[in-house]
Parts: structure tokens; sequence; C-alpha cells
């Protein structure tokens, strides 16, 4: 687990913060702490030291409920932020309503990442399954970015028209295509773009242009005929903030971000903000396209991760189905 320290504009800082965060929102926080950090000093003349800890999301929210001494998590589902309160009460049951949105302030989408002049002609989910192709996908079990990639994917199959059993063979054979599993979303760019292995990526729309960005115009971005909006809450960790004393300043962190300064930094870095005058400000950065939550296909998070995620659930058995052929 990486852990990224940025020092704001004192050598010597009067209040530390940690953030807890998924794997690919490296640089979209060290631009926004930079900006905050000189907010709350113009606000309030104090020097604040802004941490930063990435890693694949799930594997992150239990390093928080295990004992990192998280002042804010934020991550790309409510599921991670859940268990601060299902084990050891670390955050009320009710944290998502305590800011706009369902604690929410930014979202994202899953798309296809694929090489240039896409060679197997991949132009939607189900074309991830075809014979031939292998797909880049982080491992769901750890990894934010990959559950989403496979419930966009099942998805996808129910809101044209089809029934559970055509999603979940969808599922088994894209999964079957993954001839590697990386443990968070920027691993798995790394796979695809610098170890070239793969014909595609399954991954954010907020992750492409870093991609493209890094290793230069031999990819291109699919947006498939629909997919799944990624929104990404967050929360202050109570009872850490209330034994370092720092609530107002983690409080002050989140509610920043749905300011329009940190909302223009979101947008910057390909995240899409909630206000819609940002939006509006941004939208040539944004494709329009057909989205749907977990909440609307699945139930909610609490139930998506029960019946496909849990040890046991639809995903492990789509796994043990592909790797026996069956």
């Amino acid at each position: 687990m990486a852990v990224l320290a940025m020092q704001a504009t004192s050598a010597r800082a009067d209040t530390t913060l940690l953030n807890v965060s998924y794997d690919v929102t490296r640089e979209f926080y060290k631009d926004y702490n930079a900006a905050f950090a000189a907010y709350w000093k113009q606000t309030t003349g104090e020097t604040l030291q802004l941490k930063q800890s990435h890693g694949g999301s799930s594997k992150q929210a239990r390093s928080v409920a295990d004992g990192l001494e998280a002042d804010v998590i934020t991550m790309n589902q409510a599921n991670d932020i859940d268990i601060l309160h299902e084990r050891g009460g670390l955050i009320p049951k009710n944290w998502a309503d305590r800011l706009p949105n369902r604690s929410a302030p930014t979202t994202s989408v899953s798309v296809i990442l694929v090489r240039k002049g896409n060679p197997k002609g991949i132009k939607d989910w189900a074309d991830l399954g075809k014979p031939g192709v292998s797909v880049v996908i982080p491992n769901p079990k750890t990894s934010g970015n990959g559950r989403y990639s496979y419930l966009a994917a099942w998805g996808s199959v129910i809101k044209s028209g089809g029934k559970e059993a055509q999603a979940r063979d969808l599922v088994k054979r894209i999964f079957a295509n993954v001839p590697v599993f990386d443990g968070g979303g920027r691993a798995a760019t790394t796979t695809f773009a610098q170890r070239q292995i793969g014909d595609a990526l399954a991954t954010f729309e907020s992750e492409v242009p870093l991609i493209l960005n890094e290793f230069g115009g031999d990819y291109q971005v699919v947006y498939p005929k629909s997919t799944i909006l990624a929104e990404n809450p967050v929360s202050v960790v109570d009872k850490v903030v209330d034994r370092r004393g720092t609530r107002k300043q983690a409080e002050a962190y989140l509610k920043y971000l749905y300011s329009d300064e940190g909302q223009a930094i979101a947008a910057r870095h390909h995240l899409r903000p909630r206000s819609p005058k940002l939006l509006a400000q941004y939208k040539a950065s944004f494709i329009a396209l057909p989205t749907f939550t977990v909440d609307e296909v699945f139930g909610g998070w609490t139930q998506a991760q029960q019946v496909h995620f849990n040890d046991g659930g639809v995903y492990d058995q789509v796994i043990a189905a592909g790797r026996s052929g069956k």
C-alpha cells in the first residue's frame, strides 16, 4: 500500500489528515489536497499536512476497518464504506445521508479501452466474451473497478431485455478471457499498457486520459451501448477524527469536494462533477450515454455484494465454471 505525503504551504503542519482512497485517484487528490490546503490556510490560518493512501478499494477499506487511522475515506462504491460501520462501528449506519447525492460528490462510468485501430472489433460488453479476445479486468474481490466492470457487463444484458441466465453466461465468458487478475485498477492499467497484455482493458472513464498521456496514442476508448454509473462516496471516519480531534478539518475537507473549485478539479481529472454548472462547463469532456445504477439493476450494493461477490457467490461460481470449461 503506497502512502504519498503532500506537504502544504509550511514545513511544519498544525494538523495532519489521512485520506484513504481507491487505486486510480492519486493524481486527483494530489491536486485537490493542494487546493484545499491553500483554502484552509487562507480561511483559518491553520496549516494542514494532507496524506494519501491508495490501493484496491476493498483492500483499502479493510485496512481502515482493521486499524489504519484514516480521517476520511473516499471510495468508488458505498459497500466499501459500509464495512466501517459493520466491522467496529467506526462510522454511523446513516453515513451516506450526511452530504449531498448520498455523499458521492463525483461519478464516472465503466468503459472499454482497446488497442489502436480496434483490431478485435470490440464495440460492446458482449464482445469481451468472444473466443480469442483477451481482456484485462482487476479482481472484483479486491477492486471496485473490477466489480463495476462485472456489473456493467451483467447489467447491459438486463437493460437490453435479456434474462439473468444470459447475463450470467456473458460474465462467465468474459472472465474466462481474463489472463491475469490484478489487485486494483492502476495495476490492471500497467498490465495492459506497459506489459502489453490483453486486447482490451475494462476501466473507469477517468483512467483513460491518464493512460493516453502516459503511454501515448496507441489506444482508443470504446463507449458501450449502455454502462454502469460509478458513484464515488466519501465519509469521515468518526471514531478516528473524534479521537484525534480532527473532525472540523475532515468534514471541511469533504465538503470542499462539492465547491466549484473542488468540482472543477474533479472535472479536470476526468471525474464527472455533480454540479450541473460545472458539468455543463466541462460538457465537451464527457460523452453522454445511457447509464444504469447499482440500485436500479441490482437492488443496491449490499444486495450486489451478497449475491455476486461474497465467498461462494455468483462471481466465484462463474470463475469456477469458466476454469472447468462448463
